[in-house]
Formats: C-alpha cells, sequence, structure tokens
C-alpha cells in the first residue's frame, strides 16, 4: 500500500494548528462581582466607561462580553468563584485572604489589586456605649460578612485590646450578618445597637441624631489599611493571561480616572446606586484624606497574620506579595 506522506503531512500541521489555536484561546466573557458601597467604585467607573471591553479590545482581544453583578457580602462572591460561575471578585480583605489560604495548592486564589484604603466605623445610637468595652449581651451589632469582614476581623482586634488575646471573639456572639443597607437602616430604626460598616453608609448614619461613632478601624489597625481589593484564580491568570492583563489595566485606568475625576466619579456612583444624597455630599467622601483609592496593598499582611493567629486560616503569609500577583508587585505594598 503506497502511503500518501505529503497529506499525511499536510493534515498532521492543520491539526496541530488547530490544536495550538484551542490551547490559546482566552474567554470571550468576563464575569465580575462587587457588593454595596463607595468602596466599590472603580468597578462601577470600569462599568460604566467600559474599560474592561476597551482594554481588550486594545490588546487584540476582539469584544468581549462583561456580567456584572451584586451580591451582599464576600462569601457568596467565594462561593461564586469556587463553583466556577464568577471570574473576580470584589470585595473585603476579610473574604479574600480567607479563600486565598483555602485555595492554597488548588485554585491558587490571588488579588489583582488593592482598590481603596478607607476607615471602617462602628457606630451606634445607644448613648451608653462609648467604647467596646459597654457593649453587653442585649447588644446586637449588625455587619456585613460575620466573622470574615474586614469589619468582623476589626472588631475581634478591639476585643484583644480591649480584654486580651485570649477573648478576642468576647463580641462574635452579638454580630448579626446584614448588608451594609439593610444594617444602616437597622440602626437608623433601633432594631440593631450598633452598625459597623464602610462608606458612604457610616457618615450617613453620624449625621442622623443620636448615632455617635465607637471607634475608626485605622486606630485599632495602627494606620490605613486595604478595604476593598479584587481577587480571581491562578487558573483565570494563567489560562486567560491577555484578558486578566486587560481587567487589571483597566482597574488602574479606572483608579487613575477617579483621582483625576472625583465630581464626575461621584456622579457615576449616585447614578449606579440610585443614591438619594447629593454629588456634593459624595464628593465630601472622596475628598476625605483618609479615603484613598489605589492599588497598592497597605497593612494586608498584619491583617491576614491576624487571622492566622486566631485560626481563622491555617496558612500564614510571611509577605504581600503572597497574596497578589506580580503585576502589583512594584507597588510599595504591605
Amino acid at each position: 500500500m503506497k502511503l500518501h506522506w505529503g497529506n499525511i503531512g499536510v493534515g498532521a500541521l492543520m491539526l496541530a494548528a488547530a490544536l495550538a489555536g484551542s490551547a490559546q484561546a482566552e474567554q470571550t466573557e468576563v464575569r465580575v462581582a462587587r457588593q454595596y458601597g463607595v468602596g466599590y467604585l472603580p468597578l462601577m467607573v470600569m462599568e460604566h466607561r467600559h474599560l474592561i471591553r476597551e482594554q481588550a479590545e486594545a490588546a487584540g482581544l476582539g469584544k468581549i462580553k462583561v456580567n456584572w453583578n451584586t451580591f451582599a457580602d464576600g462569601s457568596v462572591a467565594n462561593d461564586a468563584l469556587l463553583s466556577g460561575n464568577l471570574d473576580f471578585a470584589g470585595g473585603g480583605t476579610g473574604a479574600f485572604v480567607t479563600l486565598w489560604a483555602k485555595t492554597r495548592g488548588s485554585l491558587g486564589v490571588k488579588s489583582v489589586g488593592a482598590m481603596d484604603s478607607m476607615p471602617m466605623f462602628l457606630n451606634t445610637n445607644d448613648p451608653d456605649i462609648k467604647t467596646v468595652k459597654d457593649f453587653t449581651g442585649k447588644h446586637r451589632i449588625g455587619m456585613a460578612g460575620v466573622k470574615v469582614s474586614p469589619q468582623a476581623m476589626t472588631l475581634q482586634l478591639a476585643a484583644a485590646h480591649a480584654w486580651g488575646q485570649k477573648n478576642y471573639g468576647k463580641l462574635d456572639p452579638l454580630t448579626v450578618g446584614m448588608s451594609h443597607p439593610l444594617a444602616m437602616q437597622a440602626l437608623l430604626s433601633g432594631q440593631v445597637a450598633a452598625d459597623f460598616t464602610s462608606p458612604p453608609f457610616q457618615y450617613w448614619e453620624l449625621q442622623k441624631p443620636g448615632i455617635h461613632r465607637v471607634l475608626n478601624s485605622y486606630d485599632v489597625w495602627g494606620g490605613p489599611q486595604t478595604f476593598l481589593c479584587v481577587w480571581t484564580t491562578s487558573k483565570f491568570h494563567d489560562d486567560n493571561p491577555k484578558l486578566y492583563a486587560a481587567f487589571a489595566a483597566a482597574l488602574k485606568q479606572s483608579i487613575d480616572w477617579i483621582n483625576a475625576h472625583k465630581k464626575e466619579a461621584a456622579q457615576i456612583y449616585k447614578t449606579a446606586t440610585h443614591d438619594k444624597h447629593s454629588v456634593d455630599s459624595i464628593l465630601k467622601i472622596l475628598n476625605d484624606p483618609d479615603v484613598d483609592y489605589t492599588m497598592t496593598p497597605k497593612n494586608v499582611v498584619k491583617f491576614a497574620q491576624w487571622k492566622y493567629k486566631t485560626g481563622a486560616i491555617k496558612v500564614e503569609p510571611k509577605s504581600w506579595k503572597d497574596l497578589f500577583f506580580p503585576n502589583v508587585w512594584q507597588l510599595p505594598g504591605s
């Protein structure tokens, strides 16, 4: 039998080309989730200005479909990421660090970068509560992400400062899980005694008679700390290098734009959230010196090491770079 080597060679080349093409093909759709609050403004601006699609097209990826979701807390986003129903999760450092530790050696979840550093306030409607030591068993504290959110971790550290390391969980039984908007309503209606929340809700609460602040997270952590960041899996990062790079570039572009156009950014937030407050009142929050939109991680290692110390995670990071992908390693993180 005569073999047609020429045809076999052409066929082999065609098959190899097809396999190479399929191996190099990247997703044509990206799914992103955020939560509530002005801390998520970078993602809102990315959506409003179509920055992911813009960066993806510039990278030669063509038309990319972007799906946006809003979740109540970071644990929901983590579940979606683990189940393969989400590509990028935006949320608090608590939920991120938890998933980072959980997926070491498997999905390899890491952060694309921080979104911002913002103070978190524990506000109360009870005039007798001046410090965390004044909470009793009758009180309830509303917060998103009980035992995993940045607020939850901050409350534990505050308790450790007040009653000693072994009593870090003393206030945990008082916490009630609810989204930031619902917790604000519960505080103002008297359903809970306190709300450990974030911008802008903490500022709106303090404008109401009878509401005062118990603590500021910056005081608990000894300085500014990353409030929110964005994370994904190493699988997505490795399988979609151009799309990942486009997302990271869009995040940086969004943050740079916010810092240069704060009034327009305030309008985008108001439009996206249907916030009843004026653009100028939102702008006042964006101009707060303690509110910093930046991809630079701040105090993230200290935060993660606290979670490790309390047994909330089983892996201790030695450097902030253990938690983040290389695209932000050039920044002065901590």
